[in-house]
């Protein structure tokens, strides 16, 4: 993880910083639909993606695209 200290040594604006990770994290969320759990998968911006059975398999789908999964609570 990159310190305070480090980042400001680059001088980056707020919209940078919020950029940071958008390319390369993609997050993964339970959720309900009709009574089943499923694993939804979002980008990091929050745009939805698709939706898996199961959690193992939402984790292995982001990886097949080269990207980081990040757990959702």
């Amino acid at each position: 993880m990159i310190s305070k200290t480090e980042l400001s040594k680059h001088n980056l604006s707020a919209r940078d910083l919020g950029s940071l990770g958008l390319e390369d994290t993609a997050y993964v969320k339970s959720v309900m639909v009709d009574g089943q759990k499923l694993h939804a998968i979002h980008a990091a911006d929050g745009t939805p993606l698709t939706v898996v059975a199961e959690r193992d398999l939402a984790f292995a789908t982001v990886r097949q695209h080269e990207m980081q999964p990040a757990s959702v609570h």
